[in-house]
């Protein structure tokens, strides 16, 4: 990968998005991950206004403490970023005693952590007429959906969608994240213990980069081992699951002939 010219090209990609559209920057949210991190500084890089944006929300310490050391850095780089960290706990917990108990599973409520964060960032682009940033990555959106539907898929644009796991570790080295951010284990951090995004996938991003790779080249499934058997059937079970998220909203179109009179 040329990582100048990439770089280059996703700013000025960001920059003309904005400026057509008439909108005076961007805003993201920031988790201590890769992805918001490179998402941030890629934002930071256009020149135009960006509010980066940490949401706390029954958040492990050292994840809040890797996106406010993130934070420090883009504020004290690029003078055009404003930071903001907006804890979500005491909101999140109205939601959580408004809510029939027996609604509240795990899985639910992660997701509803997700969502509370989208409304939070709207809130604040909508009031500065800005855009909302995406952060998730080409494995992520297109191809195992690992991602909340209306929550941290709910954004305006997406500029690192394109960009496998890997190529996201080699940008975020090259534009100067922090090592912190570089080493730590990827995960989602919507749930109450420790675990990564591998733990739930079953799987590496890089094993399932491999799937993704394998299937778009047309590989011979005759000649796989066992492994890789399991992790392309890894990657297929999630890719199938969540066609309802990468793809436009279903639409029921009436037939013409019951239209007449």
């Amino acid at each position: 990968m040329q990582y100048d010219k990439t770089v280059d090209y996703i700013v000025d990609w960001l920059k003309t998005y904005a400026e057509k559209g008439g909108l005076k920057g961007f805003v993201v949210g920031v988790s201590g991950g890769v992805d918001s991190a490179l998402t941030s500084t890629l934002c930071a890089k256009t020149g135009l206004p960006v509010i980066a944006m940490s949401m706390p929300l029954y958040q492990k310490a050292d994840q809040e403490s890797l996106a406010d050391q993130h934070l420090a850095w883009l504020a004290k780089t690029y003078a055009n970023v404003t930071t903001h960290s907006v804890g979500l706990t005491p909101a999140f917990q109205a939601l959580e005693s408004s809510l029939p108990e027996d609604i509240q599973d795990d899985l639910s409520m992660a997701n509803a952590r997700s969502r509370l964060r989208m409304v939070t960032l709207y809130t604040f682009a909508s009031h500065h007429r800005m855009l909302v940033a995406g952060t998730g990555n080409k494995v992520e959106d297109f191809g195992v959906g690992f991602f909340t539907k209306y929550g941290d898929g709910g954004v305006d644009l997406s500029p690192i969608a394109d960009l496998m796991k890997s190529e996201v570790y080699q940008l975020a080295r090259h534009v100067g994240v922090i090592d912190g951010i570089l080493q730590a284990a990827p995960t989602d951090g919507l749930w109450e213990d420790d675990r990564t995004d591998e733990s739930q996938l079953g799987a590496s991003y890089a094993d399932l980069e491999w799937a993704m790779t394998f299937l778009a080249e047309g590989g011979d499934r005759d000649r796989l081992s066992g492994e890789r058997k399991n992790v392309l059937a890894i990657y297929e079970k999630f890719h199938r699951a969540n066609q309802h998220k990468m793809q436009p909203i279903p639409v029921c179109h009436i037939p013409a002939a019951l239209r007449g009179q």
